[in-house]
């Protein structure tokens, strides 16, 4: 049976990946950055006879083609960058780049399919149809990895039937994954603001517009804008992060720069949403003397995890693990450019348990102490490539 075929590949080549994970997170590259990164991935395909192609300059799409191989296609991702963190794990494979750090899991998830990859290859005659590998760039900064590959036609010739991918958990135990049906994850889009005015001394503010009191107003206002236009029954998020201006104590600011993110479930709300926030930041500013410009950097779209696909992936996990081993995934207002993948074609996006409570092993995902059980990689392999031969959803 090919899944019992896996699941004792997956543990023979366990350790072989591991060393691997090492490799990729000791040597992490940014988002749109990932040259070397992208040519490690190349060289293995190549050391397993698995034609690939480049896309949007660091991406690797590779295709693994089973008997039959028009019977069915499924699309396996992995997004590889990493983030400008410094590292503060004191471990062998500690990062070697100064302030860039794999501290979302990325390294993991590329491990992951790499091992598949390897797998899926050697058992090709033991399986039908086509798979298709998206080794993604750039999953961390706008527009997302997965826009450019879908731009650059990565869901054409061949077109995937479904897609999967996987996330680190770090709050879920290792042995375990989850998943969810429906919306799982938010949108995101970017707000950077400029309030301007002439600036002057801070003893005659009635001599100009207060560019910090305006700054203050708007953002309280921002916030009542949201809570109150919004149905409660679908969460919606804006927060102001940073606040830029003004330099001594007694001049006020000709400039301040407010930087932020809005997150929302539903598309519908979200792009009414950037209305208001348009339409109240305008209005006010004005109103209290200043002048604005507002610029919404237009981000991810919510992940959807099409529901008759999580519901058989959910039941292949349950086979492949056994049914105590697979839970729910949360709903959460992080976002993940996957939403792109799963907006054009039907999704499933899950989590792999990768804590380990009684080693330490806890810090969440953007922390400078994140890492895993690397026991979770026999698993997160073995989970992959058994989507990859076995999943055919129409």
């Amino acid at each position: 049976m090919i899944q019992q075929k896996i699941k004792q590949l997956a543990q023979a080549y366990a350790p072989d990946y591991i060393n691997v994970r090492h490799h990729l997170h000791a040597n992490p590259e940014l988002s749109y950055q990932e040259f070397e990164t992208s040519k490690y991935i190349q060289e293995h395909l190549k050391r397993y006879n698995i034609p690939f192609e480049v896309k949007a300059t660091t991406g690797v799409i590779g295709i693994i083609e089973g008997r039959n191989p028009q019977s069915r296609i499924v699309a396996l991702r992995a997004d590889m960058d990493a983030l400008p963190i410094t590292e503060e794990n004191d471990v062998p494979y500690k990062s070697t780049k100064p302030g860039i750090m794999h501290a979302c899991g990325h390294d993991v998830h590329t491990t992951c399919l790499l091992g598949a990859a390897r797998i899926l290859s050697e058992t090709r005659n033991d399986w039908e149809g086509t798979v298709k590998l998206i080794f993604q760039p750039g999953e961390e900064k706008n527009p997302g990895g997965a826009s450019l590959l879908i731009n650059e036609g990565v869901l054409e010739n061949p077109k995937p039937q479904c897609i999967f991918g996987l996330h680190v958990n770090p709050q879920l135990e290792t042995g375990l994954l989850s998943f969810r049906g429906g919306k799982i994850m938010a949108s995101a889009d970017e707000l950077y603001i400029t309030i301007k005015s002439k600036g002057g001394h801070a003893a005659a503010p009635h001599l100009t517009a207060d560019t910090i009191l305006i700054a203050s107003h708007l953002i309280v206002s921002l916030q009542q804008v949201i809570s109150r236009n919004n149905n409660p029954l679908s969460p919606s998020v804006l927060s102001i992060t940073s606040i830029q201006g003004g330099h001594t104590t007694n001049v006020i600011p000709t400039e301040v720069k407010l930087m932020g993110t809005f997150r929302a479930m539903d598309e519908e709300w979200r792009f009414k949403a950037h209305e208001l926030i348009r339409r109240q930041t305008e209005f006010l500013v004005k109103a209290m003397g200043g002048e604005a410009d507002l610029h919404i950097d237009v981000g991810y779209p919510t992940v959807y995890n099409h529901e008759g696909l999580h519901e058989y992936a959910k039941q292949i996990a349950k086979d492949y693990m056994g049914e105590e081993k697979v839970e729910e995934t949360e709903v959460r207002m992080g976002a993940e450019d996957f939403g792109f993948y799963s907006q054009a074609i039907p999704g499933c996006f899950y989590r792999l348990g990768t804590a380990n409570k009684a080693q330490g092993i806890t810090s969440g995902v953007h922390t400078p102490r994140f890492n895993i059980d690397e026991s979770a990689i026999e698993i997160g392999i073995g989970m992959m490539a058994t989507f990859g031969a076995t999943a055919n959803f129409q």
